[in-house]
């Protein structure tokens, strides 16, 4: 005897792509458009979308999470320095303290818990998606992005014409780590300027790193390893305290773009 009710194949299909259409149609007009699904876009996402923020996170790769599944060196452990442990409780990650002031974790339980939490706030994502260009309005504000199927990359050049599409949001967040993907967009359109990320220095990257966490230019707001890309800001290596705390400070700043929100809460 079966155990599970009867489907057909047409069934599933026809959930899959009308949930997804769905979806797609409605986000494709977001308050808050985040590129990149590492730590600092999930953490950002995270707080947004628990304030009512319509939140969609864009990312290239099949899985979210960045390098915080992996953590340094292939090795699946992922170093907070205090304060950042606060996040973890708050996510309920557990953790070891090798020493005053470090703490460890397992990269793919941090990892999960905190694409758990994205999710139960109410972010949306779409994975295999790849950022290509920026929706500019007036004043060179930033007004949305342009995306497409990240495979679309890989096809041989005679068939890649494949026409992007575009969705619009009131700010973008770029997460996109050192590749800063979106300001170097707008780098290759005269429109921004990015220095590059420094040599590894732990103890002063991080402090930095949510200290020039903000709005780059009107609508874009940088956050993680993009800000470091940014200013020229030194790199932090697997200690990963700083891109949960930049993303917080992203929401922060984005939070105050939208005070009808916070006043509704």
């Amino acid at each position: 005897m079966a155990l599970f009710h009867p489907i057909d194949e047409k069934d599933v299909t026809r959930a899959i792509v009308g949930s997804f259409m769905r979806q797609f149609d409605e986000y494709a007009e977001s308050d808050v458009i985040i590129v990149g699904g590492g730590p600092s876009g999930l953490i950002a996402g995270k707080e947004l979308a628990s304030k009512g923020i319509k939140t969609l996170i864009v990312e290239r790769n099949n899985y979210i999470g960045g390098g915080f599944w992996i953590g340094g060196y292939l090795m699946n452990k992922v170093t907070f320095r205090a304060p950042a442990q606060e996040v973890l409780d708050e996510l309920g990650v557990p953790y070891e303290s090798p020493q005053e002031g470090l703490f460890v974790a397992d990269g793919p339980h941090a990892c999960s818990k905190l694409i758990a939490a994205a999710c139960d706030a109410g972010v949306k994502f779409a994975n295999m998606t790849i950022f290509e260009d920026v929706v500019l309005r007036e004043e060179n504000r930033v007004a949305g992005v342009v995306i497409n199927w990240t495979p679309v990359q890989s096809l041989p050049r005679e068939i890649t014409c494949v026409d992007p599409v575009a969705i619009e949001c009131k700010v973008v967040i770029d997460s996109t780590g050192h590749d800063a993907c979106v300001l170097s967009k707008l780098e290759e359109r005269g429109l921004a300027k990015t220095v590059g990320f420094g040599a590894m220095w732990v103890e002063r990257s991080e402090d930095l790193l949510v200290e020039h966490t903000g709005e780059f230019m009107p609508g874009l707001v940088v956050t993680g390893m993009a800000v470091s890309t940014a200013y020229g800001l030194p790199r932090m290596g697997p200690t990963f305290g700083g891109m949960l705390l930049s993303g917080k400070r992203a929401a922060e700043v984005v939070l105050e773009m939208f005070p009808e929100k916070i006043a509704a809460s």
